[in-house]
C-alpha cells in the first residue's frame, strides 16, 4: 500500500516533470519536508528571514507555472495568508485573472511554540475564491491535487505530519451499529483517527457513535443519508479539530443545525497560546477527551 508521504512525493516529482513549480522554505534540507518532497534539486528554495514569499508564488501562478507552495508549519500562515486570501482568492472575481496556486500547510504539534503548531485552515475558509481540503488519505490528496489542476483556483491543502505514514483510505460515513448512533462524530485533521479509536471503545461501553469524515472544509456538504443519520440521533453531533474552535469547526457545526436541526457541539484546541516545553502543547482532542466528552453529553 501506498503511504499519504510516498503518494505526495510521488505527485510532486510529476508536477515538477511536467514544467511546473515547487516552492518553499527549507525543502532540501531536514528531511525533505517530512519525506514528502522528492530529493532533486530542482525546486525553488524561498529565504527563511522574508514574508514576502507567499507574493513571489503568487506571481509565478499569475505567470502560469501553477506552483506549489510548501509551508512546514500552519502557524507561519499568519505571515503568509495575506497575498494568497488578499490577492490570488480575489484575482479571477475582481481582475478576470485566474491565479491557480496549491498551498501545502503542514500542520504538527509537541512543543514547538507559538506560532508554528497545530492547524489553521480556518484563516482561508473564511476568505470567497480559495478551495480548502484537509486530506489525511492518499486518495483525499490525490484528489485533491487532481482538483487544483483541473482548475484554476487557489487550493489550501491543511496537511498533519501525523498522517504521512497512513496507507488506508477512512470511511466517508460509518456506524458502529446497526441501531441509531446516540451521537456523531464529525472530525477533521488529526481527530480523524482519535475520533475512530474514541468511537470504537465507546461502543465496547454500549455508546452508539456514528462518524463521517470531513476531507472538504470548504465548499462543506455530506450526503442525505449521513445528514438524515444526524436526525435520528438522540444527542446530536460533535465536530472535531486540530484548529481553534471559533473557526470553521463551530461554522461546520452551524451548517449542520441548520441542515437538520440537531443539537450541535465543538471540540477544539484549547484557548490558550502554546509554549515551548513539557505542558506547554495545545494540542488537539485524543481519544480518552473525545470519550469523556462524549460521556458527559450521553450520560
Amino acid at each position: 500500500m501506498t503511504t499519504l508521504r510516498e503518494t505526495i512525493r510521488e505527485l510532486t516529482a510529476r508536477h515538477l516533470d511536467a514544467g511546473h513549480l515547487v516552492m518553499g522554505q527549507n525543502l532540501t534540507a531536514v528531511g525533505w519536508v517530512g519525506g514528502t518532497l522528492p530529493e532533486r534539486h530542482d525546486m525553488t528554495e524561498l529565504p527563511m528571514s522574508d514574508v514576502a514569499n507567499s507574493g513571489f508564488v503568487v506571481g509565478a501562478a499569475l505567470a502560469g507555472r501553477r506552483p506549489i507552495y510548501v509551508v512546514r508549519y500552519q502557524g507561519f500562515q499568519h505571515l503568509n495568508a495575506a497575498m494568497i486570501v488578499n490577492y490570488a482568492a480575489k484575482s479571477k472575481a475582481l481582475w478576470g485573472r485566474s491565479c491557480p496556486l496549491l498551498v501545502r500547510s503542514i500542520a504538527m504539534e509537541g512543543g514547538i511554540g507559538p506560532t508554528s503548531g497545530s492547524s489553521h485552515h480556518s484563516l482561508f475558509t473564511r476568505m470567497p475564491g480559495v478551495k480548502v481540503f484537509a486530506p489525511m488519505t492518499p486518495g483525499e490528496w490525490r484528489a485533491a491535487y487532481d482538483e487544483f489542476m483541473a482548475g484554476d483556483d487557489p487550493v489550501y491543502l491543511s496537511e498533519h505530519r501525523g498522517a504521512y505514514e497512513n496507507d488506508a483510505e477512512l470511511p466517508s460515513h460509518r456506524i458502529h451499529t446497526r441501531s441509531r448512533a446516540d451521537v456523531m462524530l464529525f472530525p477533521i485533521s488529526i481527530t480523524r483517527f482519535t475520533a475512530l479509536q474514541a468511537a470504537a471503545e465507546l461502543v465496547d461501553e454500549g455508546i452508539v457513535v456514528g462518524i463521517c469524515h470531513i476531507s472538504q472544509l470548504k465548499q462543506f456538504h455530506i450526503s442525505d443519508d449521513v445528514s438524515a443519520d444526524l436526525e435520528w440521533t438522540q444527542f446530536g453531533g460533535i465536530v472535531l479539530d486540530d484548529d481553534y474552535a471559533s473557526g470553521v469547526a463551530s461554522d461546520i457545526a452551524q451548517q449542520l443545525h441548520t441542515l437538520t436541526s440537531a443539537r450541535m457541539r465543538v471540540l477544539a484546541l484549547p484557548d490558550r497560546t502554546a509554549g515551548f516545553g513539557p505542558g506547554m502543547d495545545v494540542l488537539p482532542p485524543n481519544a480518552e477527551r473525545i470519550k469523556t466528552f462524549v460521556k458527559e453529553i450521553v450520560r
